[in-house]
This record gives C-alpha cells, sequence and structure tokens, in this order.
C-alpha cells in the first residue's frame, strides 16, 4: 500500500518519497521515521515508541530525534511553526494530522530530485531565546569578563523561568565577536528569540544596553539601556539582570500571544490555548473572564498535566467571586479550589502554577498562612516573577502587612512597568495604604487603577471609603453609587466573605468608610 498526502507519496515497498511529483532524498532513519508516524496517525506516540521503532530501542539525544523530526517535516513541505501534517504535542510526543489516502499510485517516469534543505534544529514546544555575549564598548580587552558576568546572570535568570526554554552559555556564547543575520542564528542555535547587547564602562560609571530580536523575521520587540557607577560591581550586575529580565520576560509573553492568536483555530495546541487565556484574563473584563475560562479549559483537556493551566482556570473563578460575577458561587468556589489544589499538585517547581493558585487558596479556601507559603517558594522559583511580587503583595495585605505589601507591589512594578495587569498592583497598594490609614495616597493610587480598569469591584470600594473617612460626603456618595451598579448585591454583612481580611480591626476600619459612604447593612 502507498500512501499519499498534501502534495507527497509515500511507498513502504519501494521505500520511496515522492513529492510534487518527484523524488525526495532522505535518510533510512528518517524514511522510517515518517512511515512510522504515518502508519499510527490516528494516536500520538511517545519517544520512547519512536525510540523502539526507529532505533531499535537505543537510546539517542533529545537533539537528534528533533533533527529527524525536523528532517521528516523538510521532506514532505512541512515547517516546525505551520506544523500542518507533522505536529507536537507538548510533553507527550508528535503525531501525524494531514489527511491520508491509502490507495495511492507512484507516477511513472524518471522526474527531478527534490533538493533537501540544510539541517535545521526544530523550534521547542516553548518559547525559546538565546542571550548572546554583550559587545564590551569599553576599548578594554581586560573588561569582557564584566560582560560576560551580565550576561550568564541574565542567562541564569531566564533559566528559572519554566515557560522558557533558554540555551546554554556555552552554546550562545559561541557567537562572542561575530556578527551576521540574525535570522540564521536564530535558525542555527533553533531558537525564535535573541536578546544581545552592549556594555561600555567610563570614568566609574557604566552604561548597558540590551535589544530583544524576533529572529523569525528581525525585528526588534524590546530595547533598553542601562546607566550606573561602579560602586559595587556584582550588585550592579544583578540590578541590571533583573531589569532586563523583568523587562523581556512580558514582552515574550505578548508576543507569544500574539503569534498564537494569528494561528489558525485548528492548528492550536494547549500552549497556544493557555496563551490566549492569559491574553484575555489580562483584559480584565467579565466577556474577557470567560473566555479566557475556556480557553485554558481546552489546554487541560490537550494537556492533562499542565500546571499553569489548571492554576490560572483556578484564578478565573476567584476573579469571579472577588469582582461579584458568580452565578452559581458555590460552583465556583469549590472548581476553583479544586483546580488550584490540583495545579499545586502538578507543579511544585512552576512558579506561574504556585502563584496563581496560592493565590486563589489564600482567597477561596482561607489559608492565608498557607498561600503565602506557596507564593513565597515561587519567588524561590522565580525571583523576577511580577505576578508572585503583586499577588503575595495582596495576601500581606489581608493579613494585616501594609508595609510588607507596599515593598512588594513597588518591586512588581518595578520588574514590569508596562506589565497589563499593572492595575492590579495599583489597586493593591491602594488597599495597603487604606489598610494603613493612609486614605489620600490610598485614593490617588485607587483612581489610577480606575482609569485602567473601571469595574474593578475593590477599586470601587476604596475610593468610595477614601472619600467618606476624608469627609467629602458627595463625592463618598457618588463612589457609592458607582459600587452599587458593579455589585447591586455587596453588602456590610458580606465583607469577610468577600474579602479575606485576616485583623479584625483591618476589617473594621474598611467597614467604617463604607458604611460612612452609604454600603447597605
Amino acid at each position: 500500500m502507498t500512501f499519499m498526502f498534501a502534495d507527497c507519496v509515500l511507498d513502504p515497498e519501494r521505500r520511496e518519497l515522492t513529492r510534487a511529483g518527484g523524488p525526495v532524498a532522505i535518510g533510512p532513519q528518517v524514511f522510517d521515521l515518517l512511515l512510522y508516524l504515518v502508519e499510527n496517525r490516528g494516536r500520538v506516540v511517545s519517544k520512547d515508541d519512536l525510540l523502539d521503532a526507529v532505533w531499535q530501542g537505543r537510546i539517542v539525544s533529545e537533539s537528534t530525534l528533533a533533527s529527524h523530526i525536523n528532517a521528516v517535516r523538510r521532506a514532505i513541505g512541512d515547517s516546525g511553526q505551520e506544523q500542518r501534517l507533522v505536529r507536537t504535542v507538548a510533553r507527550k510526543g508528535f503525531r501525524f494530522v494531514g489527511n491520508v489516502n491509502g490507495s495511492g499510485r507512484l507516477p511513472d517516469g524518471p522526474a527531478e530530485p527534490v533538493k533537501a534543505e540544510p539541517d535545521m534544529l526544530v523550534l521547542p514546544d516553548k518559547p525559546s531565546i538565546a542571550v548572546l555575549p554583550f559587545l564590551n564598548l569599553s576599548g578594554d580587552a581586560g573588561q569582557d569578563y564584566f560582560a560576560d558576568g551580565v550576561v550568564e546572570d541574565i542567562i541564569l535568570a531566564l533559566s528559572r523561568m519554566r515557560w522558557l526554554f533558554v540555551i546554554a552559555r556555552n552554546s550562545s556564547f559561541r557567537y562572542r565577536g561575530r556578527t551576521g543575520d540574525v535570522k540564521q542564528v536564530g535558525r542555527d542555535l533553533g531558537v525564535r528569540y535573541l536578546l544581545e547587547g552592549s556594555v561600555r564602562r567610563s570614568a566609574g560609571r557604566v552604561r548597558i544596553t540590551g535589544q530583544l530580536i524576533d529572529a523569525g523575521s528581525g525585528v526588534h520587540l524590546w530595547a533598553e539601556r542601562f546607566e550606573s557607577t561602579l560602586d559595587d560591581i556584582f550588585e550592579l550586575q544583578d540590578q541590571v539582570a533583573e531589569c532586563v529580565v523583568g523587562a523581556i520576560a512580558p514582552q515574550i509573553e505578548r508576543a507569544e500571544i500574539e503569534r498564537a492568536r494569528r494561528k489558525p483555530p485548528r492548528s492550536l495546541d494547549a500552549h497556544d490555548h493557555h496563551l490566549r487565556g492569559v491574553a484575555c484574563v489580562q483584559r480584565g473584563t467579565r466577556d474577557a473572564l470567560d473566555e479566557a475560562l475556556l480557553s485554558f479549559r481546552r489546554a487541560i483537556e490537550l494537556d492533562p498535566d499542565y500546571a499553569a493551566a489548571h492554576g490560572m482556570a483556578a484564578w478565573c473563578h476567584f476573579w469571579r467571586k472577588v469582582n461579584g460575577w458568580m452565578t452559581d458561587g458555590r460552583h465556583d468556589v469549590a472548581e476553583g479550589i479544586r483546580l488550584a489544589r490540583r495545579a499545586v499538585e502538578l507543579g511544585r517547581n512552576d512558579a506561574v502554577a504556585l502563584t496563581r493558585a496560592g493565590h486563589v487558596l489564600g482567597h477561596l479556601d482561607g489559608d492565608l498562612d498557607g498561600a503565602v507559603d506557596l507564593l513565597d517558594r515561587a519567588l524561590l522559583l522565580d525571583p523576577n516573577l511580577a505576578s508572585a511580587w503583586f499577588l503575595s503583595g495582596f495576601l500581606k495585605v489581608w493579613r494585616g502587612e501594609a508595609e510588607d505589601a507596599l515593598e512588594r507591589f513597588a518591586r512588581a512594578m518595578r520588574l514590569s512597568p508596562l506589565d497589563p495587569e499593572i492595575y492590579r498592583m495599583q489597586a493593591g497598594t491602594a488597599a495597603a495604604h487604606y489598610l494603613a490609614g493612609r486614605f489620600e495616597a490610598a485614593l490617588s493610587w485607587a483612581e489610577k487603577s480606575s482609569r485602567e480598569m473601571p469595574s474593578f469591584l475593590l477599586v470601587a470600594a476604596v475610593i468610595a471609603a477614601c472619600h467618606a473617612q476624608a469627609g467629602r460626603t458627595e463625592e463618598a456618595r457618588q463612589a457609592m453609587r458607582r459600587l452599587r451598579e458593579l455589585d447591586p448585591a455587596l453588602r456590610l454583612s458580606g465583607l469577610r466573605d468577600w474579602l479575606p481580611i485576616q485583623r479584625p480591626e483591618d476589617l473594621s476600619l474598611f467597614a467604617e468608610g463604607l458604611r460612612r459612604a452609604g454600603l447597605p447593612e
């Protein structure tokens, strides 16, 4: 039997592959790999399946397997980006997804061979980046160590992000002193993004520049310059690494979200659905949240062990509750807790999963201390994760630790000053100032957040309470009307159920402001 798909014909008996009417020269293992994928197209085949079928159980490296999969794709006119015929299923294996006719006939007569493309690494299943050696512009070769130290710190910090594939130092440093086409460098290293930069030291000061590049298109996604004195070189290296990583991580996430948006729905994998859900969560509206939950559920269906998707789905149920959007309160709370616990179980070393799940458990399950422990673990895993800093800040607010909370919100905003969720950081800062008795500062931050996200229920409550505490009766009444529009069912008697405020004096202070503003008992 021969197999026909796309413009290809695969003949197992002749061990021949033709494409567009011409024979394609491929190696025997590549042929066996393609044949196995086509014959088993009804299921996902694992790496172990391929090792048994093609390599007779011998152990081969990940790069060898990846290069053979890529060779299969090239031979049949596919690519790692398109995945029209051979699809990578995250953490599971591969599946042939092309439409196959099993009664094909080879064309008669000779034909010109199809030229094989040079070997190229297949892109990983998650965002991938290489940090190239920074140029030393100081005019002193003896300063190379400083530029290298900055790059090594950046690589180390990026490597802590489990959602990101980072090329090791020894591979990326092969490009020291070499200039060339960034697209070719990306192909050589098998990454979607490149970070390059320069270091200039002069008269006790240092200037460091960095540029994030999409290696596929050559487009610059982000660029920044950092300047400082050289009082403490090692501390400066740490600061630069933190700033660079904090800035480029959201840029990579945005680029990945945009890439997922451009993909046709039928080709989306679990990671793509997760990214689409994240984009919806960042928008923060009720409709966007419903859409986000559907995306995370789809990601979990495709990959039941996807810890971060469980954590984000749980967080959607939390946000329904805290923003007054529940239609079935008992279900939302129970489902949020279930998903959060599953996220913790699956993602003990996944900072994103622990961050969202821990925050959910603090709110929905009432375990603030346990939630803080989970977010502290997330920060140990990834000290540059802005969401872990600001969500742990909220937990600190509700535990009555306003000053610690303010430091965490400030750290989050410093790490990601253009973050799509900046309004949450501003809201947390407002709540911390309010419970510390600084009503004018609280009002200022709450109004900033409200401009970004007018439907944020907590922010509307803080604005009303601040005006009431300051004796601005009319402004308080107007703010209360807005609060009642957002959630007509909110009552003073329900504050403890709405927010997990731990200290009685903090709960009393918030209730006092809302009572003065006109919230019913």
